[in-house]
């Protein structure tokens, strides 16, 4: 739960930057996390969806644009919090038609319910990666509770912007008709199966 926006400015930079240096630089899975804030970097943080379609094969859908918070604490992960809100209207298949379609009331409906919206209610450890992460997720108006799987995937500061980032994964399933998105099941797959990545931005 990649929009990347890169311009000329910044790949010259990384181009002028010497080898050695950015080997100092950047995330790395050992580097220390300091406890506190994190806010989401929405350039590079990214909600995929994926759906059987018909029973030939998976179509996938992404959301960019992600905002929100994480509050971590990496001696006590159960005291960790994270609020991550999606909007629905910039979700994207690359097809302006289906797009168009997903955000109609039968789906989405973006311009009742124009956010997705995802909060953390347990953290639980489960090894020096990985945590196991329960929460509530508000989709088409309803509120279900769902359980992500998330990796870390590492830690330092960013050559870039020069924040000390920290950056996840997770994967997760859920069923579309628990949020009273029901058009064309079982024709089309209920089982949403949901993965993100995310990068999030220390707070001074």
């Amino acid at each position: 739960m990649i929009q990347t926006r890169h311009t000329i400015a910044p790949l010259v930079a990384v181009l002028l930057i010497p080898a050695v240096a950015l080997a100092q630089m950047g995330g790395s899975p050992n580097t220390p996390v300091p406890a506190g804030t994190y806010k989401v970097d929405s350039h590079h943080t990214l909600a995929a969806f994926a759906i059987n379609h018909l029973g030939f094969n998976d179509f996938f859908a992404v959301i960019p644009n992600a905002t929100g918070t994480l509050v971590l604490d990496p001696a006590n992960p159960a005291a960790d919090t994270l609020d991550v809100t999606l909007p629905a209207a910039a979700i994207s298949t690359t097809n302006s038609v289906l797009d168009g379609e997903l955000r109609e009331p039968d789906w989405l409906g973006v311009a009742r319910y124009p956010d997705i919206h995802f909060t953390a209610t347990k953290v639980t450890q489960t090894g020096a990666r990985t945590a196991h992460i329960d929460g509530n997720l508000t989709l088409h108006g309803v509120t279900r509770p769902i359980a992500l799987d998330a990796t870390f995937g590492g830690a330092g500061e960013n050559p870039m912007t020069k924040r000390f980032t920290i950056g996840f994964s997770a994967t997760g399933t859920f069923k579309r008709s628990d949020f009273g998105v029901t058009k064309y099941v079982p024709l089309i797959g209920d089982d949403i199966h949901l993965m993100l990545t995310a990068a999030f931005e220390k707070q001074d």
